[in-house]
């Protein structure tokens, strides 16, 4: 019995709440031969994040605006194709054009055009077109829409 007595006496000096029976499931290392656990700097953490993100989305919206720059200027481009093309099917034109062709829009004296073959360096060969003023080369593309060269 006087054995008993004595390992009931004997008492853990560490607090009971400070023990744990599964000591892998702390949070904390728990003994020297732990992972070394530091406090993070959140704000400096935040603060790299956020000069990250910034970068980021200024790249991607200056991405975004050269690609806008670039379809707008399409749209300008087939505008001009577009009132080139009312002027042109506007104009006198005596022969069927063909898709990849060259041909040259003139505006005669009484401010109407004319669509030919004959381009500006030959027209001192002929007396009518000669007084003609020679307005743009043009192509006509695929999709019936001319461009001027």
């Amino acid at each position: 019995m006087s054995e008993k007595k004595k390992k009931e006496e004997i008492v853990n000096p560490v607090d009971p709440d400070k023990i744990t029976e599964n000591p892998d499931s702390l949070q904390y290392p728990h003994h020297v031969g732990s992972a070394i656990v530091k406090p993070e700097d959140k704000g400096r953490i935040k603060g790299n994040a956020m000069a990250a993100m910034e970068s980021q989305t200024d790249m991607q919206l200056s991405q975004i605006y050269e690609q806008m720059q670039l379809l707008a200027e399409q749209a300008k481009k087939i505008e001009e194709r577009k009132e080139v093309s009312e002027i042109i099917y506007a104009a006198e034109m005596r022969f069927q054009p063909l898709i990849n062709h060259t041909y040259h829009l003139y505006k005669k004296e009484n401010a109407s055009h004319i669509l030919s073959l004959i381009p500006p360096e030959q027209t001192q060969f002929s007396k009518n077109m000669s007084a003609w003023e020679h307005v743009a080369s043009v192509k006509l593309l695929a999709d019936h829409t001319w461009e001027i060269l």
